[in-house]
């Protein structure tokens, strides 16, 4: 046992010094970007290699109910990343998370797992030569406890006890509204050993944003999935919510997940994105034609739930085109200012719903599709973007129909991966369209 310990990343291994580890929690992510998996006793994890979830995990709806079509429960072999392994310290006792990678009996990656389907595209980036680099930006709500579905979702309150004091973007007074829950977000990320590049109040009541360092794409995705569960975490124990749902409440902004790349020569390590002179090169000009073009088809990737869509309404802090510029928040490609060596491209229209694995893979496959392509871009759009017509779809339906239409698209997430995604998603909607709202009760009864 101490030996297996001792392989650990050092924050984990800090965690645990003078401590006897009790459990093992063994997870994976399925398509909502839930954590699934088993608790083992440590001792039992420092004797298995793997062990066995049946594949059916990933045709489970975010309402617990499957996709329509007919499959047999195999198992897959999940193989830990040892890497990955963290601590879960809001446990009561001393327990490790591990993130497992999924395979089948023949050593193949599963093609539907989210963690494989970022991988895959990772891959096509190195096989050309180039090192993609993101940058992800966490937004998401502390809400009161919510027991009734029926109840709308109100702010949390903090210490001045008005939600109205927490709506002032960017106000070092409204973080310190929610300053007890922003400690153990702190000291949680401190002992699984993450970085937090800065926390700010955004523009919604009880509205907060983390950034994180650039890096790697899948380690990325493992802390944004990590953090997600460590906010939870953090918010429950001082009787809140935390939500990532893109649009929790009807008067506030929505929560997104801005998503910056950059892509590297793997053998200089040099900003690809920029001549020796500092100017754009044609990389940049491609990357950012690909995502024009490319990204109404993933947009039921990054925008995956019916809510999804009420988050991008003008004027109201999300992107509704496709325009791009520098250093302008109104257009969804925004080019932030850098210098050269750290140009970068910012992706705005991915909400914080999305599974992080798999809307970072979307992102970076339209990308890269335009680099393939040579895909011109529009010219630099100047003044305020909401002035212009919409250019993604506004409903989930439409934006199936679209990704189901983009083979392009699929052959870089790959089709087993599109087939699935799809099956799940439109199950969703079609339980979604069952429901009665208020606003047709209200609206619908006595009026048509």
């Amino acid at each position: 046992m101490s030996d297996w310990i001792n392989t650990l990343p050092d924050p984990a291994q800090a965690y645990l010094e003078g401590r006897r580890l009790d459990e093992v929690e063994c997870i994976v992510a399925d398509l909502p970007g839930i954590a699934r998996g088993k608790a083992v006793p440590a001792s039992k994890f420092a004797r298995q290699q793997h062990f066995h979830l049946p594949d059916s995990i990933f045709y489970q709806t975010i309402t617990g109910d499957w996709g329509e079509e007919g499959f047999i429960e195999r198992d897959m072999i999940l193989r830990p990343d040892m890497t990955t392994a963290t601590a879960a310290p809001w446990t009561g006792d001393w327990t490790l998370q591990v993130i497992h990678d999924a395979f089948d009996r023949d050593g193949s990656p599963i093609p539907f797992a989210p963690r494989n389907v970022l991988r895959r595209v990772v891959e096509m980036y190195h096989e050309r030569g180039m090192k993609p680099v993101v940058a992800p930006e966490m937004e998401f709500f502390l809400v009161a406890r919510n027991l009734d579905p029926a109840k709308e979702i109100e702010p949390m309150m903090g210490r001045s006890g008005r939600p109205a004091a927490a709506r002032q973007a960017y106000s070092m007074t409204a973080v310190d509204e929610f300053g007890p829950v922003i400690d153990d977000i702190y000291d949680f990320a401190e002992a699984q050993g993450f970085e937090i590049d800065g926390i700010t109040q955004e523009g919604g009541a009880g509205q907060l944003e983390i950034n994180l360092r650039h890096g790697s794409p899948v380690k990325l995705a493992d802390e944004v999935f990590f953090f997600k569960r460590l906010i939870r975490e953090a918010a429950l124990k001082h009787d809140c919510f935390a939500t990532f749902m893109a649009k929790p409440i009807e008067d506030e902004p929505g929560s997104s997940m801005h998503v910056h790349h950059s892509i590297l020569d793997a053998r200089t390590g040099e900003n690809l994105f920029s001549d020796k002179d500092g100017s754009e090169t044609e990389m940049f000009y491609h990357f950012i034609g690909g995502l024009q073009k490319h990204l109404p088809d993933a947009i039921a990737v990054l925008a995956p739930y019916v809510n999804s869509y009420r988050r991008y309404v003008k004027d109201h802090a999300a992107p509704i085109n496709l325009a791009w510029a520098r250093d302008n928040r109104t257009t969804g490609i925004r080019v932030p200012l850098a210098p050269p060596e750290a140009r970068r491209v910012e992706n705005r229209l991915a909400g914080m719903d999305c599974n992080p694995y798999l809307g970072i893979a979307a992102s970076l496959a339209c990308g890269l599709l335009g680099i393939m392509n040579q895909e011109t871009p529009d010219g630099e759009f100047k003044g305020d973007a909401y002035a212009g017509e919409a250019d993604i779809p506004r409903v989930l339906g439409t934006a199936l129909d679209m990704f189901d239409n983009a083979t392009d698209l699929h052959d870089l997430l790959g089709p087993d991966f599109a087939r699935v995604y799809s099956i799940v998603k439109r199950a969703e909607y079609e339980e979604f369209l069952q429901v009665i709202s208020p606003w047709e009760r209200e609206h619908l009864l006595l009026n048509v």
